[in-house]
This record gives C-alpha cells, structure tokens and sequence, in this order.
C-alpha cells in the first residue's frame, strides 16, 4: 500500500498527504486534466473550492521531481448514489462510509502509476479508519474505470451525475475492494 510520503515504482514519483502549500499547483493540474479529459464535467472555474468537498477528511498529492501532478481526497458521505446502494443493499451504516473523491493526473504525471497510488492512499485511509470506501465515475472516463477494475473495485451499479443547470452525465457506482 502506497502511504504518505512513500514513493511509487518510479523513485521520483510519490504520494503524500495534501498540504495549503499545494493548494495552488493542484488548481493548476486540474485545469491541464479539464483541458486533456473534460474531468471535472462541472469545469473549473471554481477549482480551488472544488478541491475541498463537503466533509473533507483527507486529502492527498501526487508529485513527481517535486512537482504536484495529481490529487484525490476522501469525504464524508453525503446523500448520494454511491453511498445508498451500501446503505440499502447491505445495512452499511453511514459512519462506515468515506467516499474517493477529487482523483486526477495531470499529463506530466501519467505512465508513473500515479493514478493507482492515489486510489490506494484512499483506500488505505479507508482500511484504517474503518469505513468502505464508495465512489462514482462517469462513464465517459474509461481510462479511471479500467484501473478501479484492474484494482478489484466492485461496481455497484448506475446512477447520473446532475450538475449545472440540469446537466446529466451517466456513472458508475463503486465500492473499494
């Protein structure tokens, strides 16, 4: 498992908790992911705010020779389909739940593993803390799906991300292995 300042396979390359001193190289890099993959669908003209979700438990970087290339965090549950398909298919109760959220790599990143030992980081907070580990991902975003699968996640099934005014995109729903 991947923890914080452990670094990957490629000894330039590690992943570490989040930190206010990174708070604008991750605006960057997720700005270079919208441009390259339309991810976040929601845009980025509010990226700092969006890197804070609701309930922010943990929050962690992706840095290669030092640069920060990449993020994801993990949150408290909030009403969504991700966390009821748990809640009403086994009787998870809330406070066993956090959920993967906010994960990207930029470009100058990718073909580091960078992506993988972001989900692990997650998942591993998870593990420690006792709770699943839930999140969705829009069907558009082959690429995270292949890896979530690859790592074991299991899909719980479909649900539509709505955002904007009245924008709808189709996802999956996940729970950590």
């Amino acid at each position: 498992m991947t923890t914080p300042e452990s670094p990957n396979r490629n000894g330039s390359a590690k992943v570490r908790v989040r930190t206010a001193d990174d708070i604008p190289a991750c605006v960057q890099a997720l700005k270079d992911v919208y441009a390259v993959d339309g991810y976040p669908v929601e845009g980025v003209s509010q990226a700092e705010k969006w890197l804070f979700p609701d309930g922010l438990l943990e929050a962690w970087v992706a840095e290669v020779n030092g640069e920060v290339v990449g993020h994801a965090a993990a949150s408290e549950p909030r009403d969504e389909a991700a966390v009821r398909m748990p809640v009403e298919k086994d009787g998870t109760p809330l406070d066993h739940i956090a959920v993967a959220a906010r994960l990207f790599v930029a470009l100058k990143g990718r073909g580091n593993a960078l992506g993988r030992d972001l989900a692990v980081a997650v998942f591993g907070y998870g593990q420690q803390h006792g709770r699943r580990i839930v999140f969705d991902v829009m069907t558009k975003d082959q690429t995270a799906i292949r890896l979530y699968e690859r790592m074991g996640c299991i899909r719980l099934g479909t649900t539509v991300h709505e955002f904007g005014d009245n924008q709808q995109v189709p996802a999956y729903c996940y729970v950590a292995p």
